[in-house]
């Protein structure tokens, strides 16, 4: 399965999760994102969307792209149950969250298994890295990343481990220049980069006249058009809309053709915009 051009995100969609995956792969995604987060996400509802889309819809496992996350302690509400034993080690944990999300998820492997954030130290966030890095020997996930990290050394450091980072999924929107240090090393590096705020965190660039422009040209949304431009460079937008007709927006993004002429006068639009 080659890396999705659009993600389907269920943070924050609560006990909505179920239907609304069903709606998004109706819509024609492929690719789901969610975590080990009770705080934010239910992944066991992901789970139940994937029996509801197989048994109903005949859409398999392995017609699916499913990605979930480690999350510290520090990204955890403690008031509610907790994926592994918070006094375990790094290493105890990480596993145990893998075999809760497993569970919830209804499936054997994991196409893509992430980092939710660094760790408090260096040293911590090398050891999860490491158990993400036996799971991929054993054949258990295929891909392994990390995300929140926007800073290109924490990269550095974890590919001297002797393993490429093969995705990074970060905020890529107005209030961090469009995280263009991290996004332009994963481009060098092969990475695969995510992008997740890329619409509600862009209000400036929705409006720009370059964005505009090319909306009205290509009888499309704004929204779809700062899609189309991201995959032009190599990144993968996370989508979660709650609109079908939206989501079919999302999906429909990619096709739309783009000149060198087009993606270069956005790409000046966001350079000045960050500056």
């Amino acid at each position: 399965m080659s890396f999705p051009k659009i993600i389907y995100g269920t943070a924050w969609k609560k006990q909505r999760t179920t239907s609304l995956i069903v709606s998004a792969v109706l819509q024609g995604f492929r690719a789901i994102d969610t975590a080990c987060q009770p705080k934010h996400y239910q992944e066991k509802l992901v789970g139940e969307a994937l029996q509801t889309l197989y048994s109903e819809h005949g859409i398999k496992r392995e017609d699916l792209f499913l990605q979930t996350k480690y999350t510290s302690i520090d990204g955890q509400d403690t008031s509610q149950p907790l994926p592994y034993d918070p006094t375990a080690s790094i290493t105890d944990q990480v596993l145990q969250s893998f075999q809760t999300s497993l569970s919830n998820l209804q499936t054997t492997y994991l196409d893509s298994y992430i980092l939710h954030s660094p760790l408090r130290t260096l040293q911590l966030t090398m050891e999860a890295w490491r158990v993400l890095m036996n799971l991929q020997d054993e054949g258990k996930v295929r891909l392994i990343g990390i995300s929140n990290a926007y800073d290109k050394r924490v990269l550095e450091e974890i590919i001297k481990e002797g393993r490429m980072i093969d995705t990074v999924q970060n905020r890529w929107y107005e209030g961090n220049g469009w995280d263009a240090a991290v996004a332009q090393f994963c481009k060098e590096h092969g990475i695969y980069y995510q992008s997740f705020w890329t619409l509600s965190g862009s209000p400036t660039l929705l409006r720009s006249p370059a964005i505009k422009e090319y909306a009205a040209k290509h009888g499309c949304t704004e929204a779809q058009a700062v899609f189309r431009y991201a995959q032009s460079q190599g990144i993968t937008p996370l989508a979660g809309s709650t609109n079908e007709g939206r989501m079919k927006d999302g999906v429909e993004a990619e096709k739309l053709e783009i000149s060198e002429d087009e993606i270069e006068r956005i790409r000046v639009t966001i350079q000045n915009l960050a500056e």
